[in-house]
């Protein structure tokens, strides 16, 4: 059952669901803005896997041994979203007797996209980018390696979506989509700017220059520190224009607590 959504408005987009009788869609805590009455909404700590976002009941999943499995797998879930410092809980919303709405949306002022899974490529995205889902996609969170997180900041840890159906992203500024492909095969861009890419697509971090005169200058006075984010491949990529690092600054410089002067990049300061 595809999901039938529109997404509305224009610097600060919000995804407006329609729910037929008995559909279900989930989003991240926090991510809720509004719903019809008809709509019951429950709060858990597991997320989907595999069976449309139900617990788990009767036949093999019966017993202590169902319920050791099915609580271990919740506490698995739990662990890697506090990993990721994504939210431990997520809500779903279910229509009860007709169609219902709910609406959602993202956290900085920006554009929204929905991407379809058909079940054979998985989709990527960053940290947060996550808004909502139908009950058949699963989230789940996957690591970039250590080598890669480490040099890459926001690449470490990202959300993967696999299954079937629609699953609502998010970004601050304005989203541009790209093809590696049609760049000769490889893309650099900042770390901050990436928001989605599908599966097949390889993500890599490196660094900025050398270890020389310029490969410096373009670390300290360049504001984009010692690391770019790699995408190569053909595959669709989301990029945003605005990064959480320099709405922050922004923000603070508005505010008189800017330190970042005119060098950015290794002497900019940011609040603890």
């Amino acid at each position: 059952m595809t999901l039938q959504q529109e997404i509305v408005g224009n610097a600060m987009q919000m995804a407006v669901v329609n729910l037929q009788p008995g559909q279900t869609v989930y989003c991240e805590a926090g991510k809720f803005l509004f719903k019809t009455t008809n709509v019951t909404m429950e709060t858990r700590l597991s997320g989907p896997s595999g069976n449309g976002g139900q617990q788990a009941q009767g036949g093999g999943s019966s017993g202590m041994g169902g319920l050791l499995r099915q609580a271990m797998g919740t506490a698995m879930q739990v662990g890697q979203r506090m990993l990721a410092g994504e939210s431990l809980a997520f809500q779903y919303f279910t229509s009860q007797g007709g169609q219902g709405t709910v609406g959602f949306a993202g956290v900085l002022p920006g554009e929204m996209r929905a991407l379809e899974l058909d079940g054979t490529r998985a989709w990527f995205a960053e940290k947060d980018a996550f808004v909502a889902a139908e009950s058949t996609v699963d989230f789940g969170i996957a690591f970039a390696g250590g080598r890669t997180g480490m040099s890459g900041g926001e690449g470490f840890i990202l959300e993967k979506f696999t299954g079937y159906g629609t699953v609502i992203i998010a970004g601050a500024g304005n989203f541009i989509d790209l093809n590696p492909a049609d760049f000769g095969g490889r893309i650099e861009v900042d770390t901050g700017c990436v928001v989605a890419f599908e599966e097949g697509i390889q993500y890599g971090v490196q660094r900025v220059g050398g270890l020389n005169r310029q490969g410096i200058m373009n670390a300290v006075f360049g504001g984009e520190g010692l690391s770019l984010a790699t995408l190569e491949g053909n595959g669709r990529v989301i990029l945003q224009s605005l990064t959480i690092e320099s709405l922050a600054n922004a923000l603070k410089k508005a505010q008189g607590g800017d330190k970042q002067g005119p060098t950015g990049g290794l002497f900019s300061t940011h609040a603890g």
